[in-house]
C-alpha cells in the first residue's frame, strides 16, 4: 500500500471527493459517536471483553487469513521489514487479545473533572474530559493495529474508521468482522468501528472535516507528510523513527552491549529500534571489540564512519545513513568526542522519537535526559520499551513525535479532550460588567 501512495505522491495526484457510500459511513460513525459518548464505564468495559472473546473464538481463522496475506506479500516481493510487520501468528494474536482485556481494566478516561472553580455563589465552572468523536486511522502492514486502535477507541468513547494496507486485506477484514460481532453482543453499535477497503476511500477520508475529528497515519514518512499537507483535519502521528543509543565514556560495557543488541535486534522492523549507535571515543575500541562479533553473529550489517572503520567495521556510512530509518538489521555507527557531540548529532539527525544513553555517570544521564528533545529519552535501558503496552497503556494508537501533547505512545489519555461546563442559577454577565456582582474565583475540589 505504501508504495502505491508514494507513487501517487510523486505525481499530481489530488485528494478525491468522498463518495456517497463513504459519506454515509462517516455520518453513521458520527451518530454512533454521540451514542457511544453516553455509555457508562461498565458498558464500554463489557464491549471490550466481548471483542476479546470474539477474537479468541476465531483465532485460528485469523491466523490462517494472515498466512495467506503473507504468502501473497512474499510472492509480489514486499520488503522484508513490511512482511515482518504483517505477521500475526498465534502468539502475537494472543498478546493482542490480552491487550484488549488490559485496556478494559484501565481507569475510565471520560467524565473526569480536571479543574473546578466557583466563579461566584452558585456559579460553578468545571473542565470535564470527553471523547474526541470520530477517528480516521490509515496504517500499513500491521493487522494487530486494527485490534489495538479499535479497543482504545471504544474504551475512550470514540468511533473509528480504519484503512489498512492492501497487503493485509484478508487479515484486516476478518479481524474487523470479528470485532463487530463482539460489539453486537453489547450496547455499543457494531458500526462504531469500520473498515475502508480502497485507497481512494482512504484519501477521500481526508476531506471529511466536520465528520472526522482526528487523522492518525501509521506508515512511511511520505505517507504522513502527504496526509498532513492534504487535510484540514488535525493529524496525530510520527514520520520517521530514527532512534539513537549513545555509549558514554563511563559505562558498563557488557550492560551497554546488551542494551544495544536488544535495541536493534529485538524487533528491527519497529519504529523504536535504534538506527544509529554513537560511541564515545574513549571506549570505542574496547566496546567494538565485543560489539562487532556480537552484531555479526546476529546478522546485523554495521555501517561505520572513518574512525569506527579503523576499529574493525567493514562497511562505510554516508551522510545519508545518519538520517535513515532502516527498519531492518542495518545499524550506522559513529564515534563522537563527548556527550555534547552526541546530543548535537541526535538534534541534527534524530526524529524526536526515542533516544537513549548508556552511562554509569548519573550527572551525564541527567544532562542527556534534559537536553535531548525526543518523546522518549532513556537511561541504561533499551529503546524498545517505547511502546504503549509496555508503558501500561494496554495498547496504543500510535506514537507521536510532535512537541505539543499528546506525545510518545498515545493511549487513552491522548484520545480525549475536554469541555468547560458552567452551572449557574440565573446569573447574567451584565451584573458583573456593571459592578452589581463581583467574581470570587474560589478553587474547589475537582476529583
Amino acid at each position: 500500500m505504501i508504495d502505491d501512495y508514494n507513487n501517487r505522491m510523486n505525481t499530481s495526484f489530488s485528494v478525491p471527493e468522498p463518495s456517497p457510500d463513504l459519506l454515509q459511513q462517516a455520518t453513521l460513525a458520527r451518530r454512533s459517536a454521540r451514542d457511544l459518548s453516553q455509555t457508562t464505564n461498565d458498558q464500554r468495559r463489557f464491549a471490550l471483553n466481548s471483542m476479546a472473546e470474539a477474537l479468541l473464538l476465531r483465532s485460528r481463522e485469523i491466523v490462517e487469513a494472515n498466512l495467506e496475506d503473507i504468502r501473497r506479500a512474499k510472492k509480489v516481493g514486499l520488503g522484508q521489514s513490511l512482511v515482518a510487520r504483517l505477521k500475526l501468528d498465534e502468539a502475537k494474536l494472543k498478546d493482542a487479545i490480552e491487550g484488549v482485556r488490559q485496556v478494559a481494566l484501565l481507569p475510565d478516561p471520560l467524565g473526569l473533572c480536571q479543574l473546578g472553580c466557583e466563579l461566584d455563589d452558585d456559579l460553578l465552572l468545571q473542565r470535564i474530559t470527553v471523547p474526541l468523536g470520530v477517528l480516521g486511522v490509515i496504517f500499513e502492514a500491521r493487522p494487530d493495529a486494527v485490534i489495538q486502535i479499535a479497543s482504545l477507541a471504544i474504551r475512550s468513547g470514540n468511533c473509528a474508521i480504519l484503512k489498512g494496507g492492501s497487503e493485509a486485506t484478508k487479515t484486516n477484514e476478518i479481524i474487523m468482522s470479528t470485532l463487530q460481532e463482539g460489539l453486537s453482543s453489547s450496547v455499543v453499535n457494531a458500526q462504531s468501528v469500520s473498515l475502508l477497503r480502497t485507497r481512494q476511500e482512504s484519501m477521500a477520508l481526508l476531506r471529511l472535516d466536520g465528520l472526522v475529528d482526528l487523522i492518525i497515519p501509521r506508515g512511511s514518512n511520505e505517507l504522513v507528510r502527504f496526509i498532513q499537507d492534504n487535510t484540514r483535519i488535525p493529524v496525530l502521528g510520527h514520520a520517521d523513527g530514527i532512534c539513537h543509543l549513545y555509549i558514554d565514556s563511563e559505562v558498563d560495557l557488557d550492560q551497554a552491549l546488551k542494551i544495544a543488541i536488544d535495541s536493534k535486534t529485538d524487533y528491527p522492523a519497529a519504529c523504536n529500534a535504534i538506527e544509529t549507535l554513537l560511541i564515545n571515543k574513549d571506549v570505542a575500541e574496547s566496546f567494538l571489540v565485543k560489539a562487532i562479533p556480537a552484531f555479526n553473529s546476529l546478522g546485523v550489517k554495521l555501517l561505520g564512519d572513518d574512525e569506527s572503520r579503523s576499529l574493525g567495521i567493514h562497511n562505510s556510512a554516508t551522510e545519508k545513513d545518519w538520517g535513515s530509518e532502516y527498519l531492518d538489521l542495518t545499524l550506522a555507527v559513529k564515534i563522537v568526542e563527548d556527550l555534547d557531540q552526541a546530543v548535537d548529532h541526535i538534534t541534527r539527525y534524530g526524529s524526536r522519537h526515542t533516544d537513549a544513553i548508556a552511562t554509569t555517570n548519573q550527572e551525564k544521564a541527567d544532562i542527556f535526559l534534559r537536553s535531548v528533545d525526543s518523546a522518549g529519552v532513556f537511561h541504561n535501558c533499551s529503546t524498545r520499551f517505547a511502546d504503549g503496552f509496555r508503558y501500561g497503556f494496554g495498547a496504543e494508537v500510535g506514537i507521536s513525535t510532535q512537541t505539543l501533547p499528546p506525545r510518545g505512545p498515545v493511549g487513552l489519555e491522548g484520545l480525549v479532550t475536554y469541555r468547560y461546563q458552567l452551572r449557574g442559577n440565573g446569573h447574567i454577565a451584565s451584573d458583573y460588567s456593571s459592578g452589581i456582582r463581583q467574581f470570587t474565583h474560589r478553587n474547589c475540589p475537582h476529583d
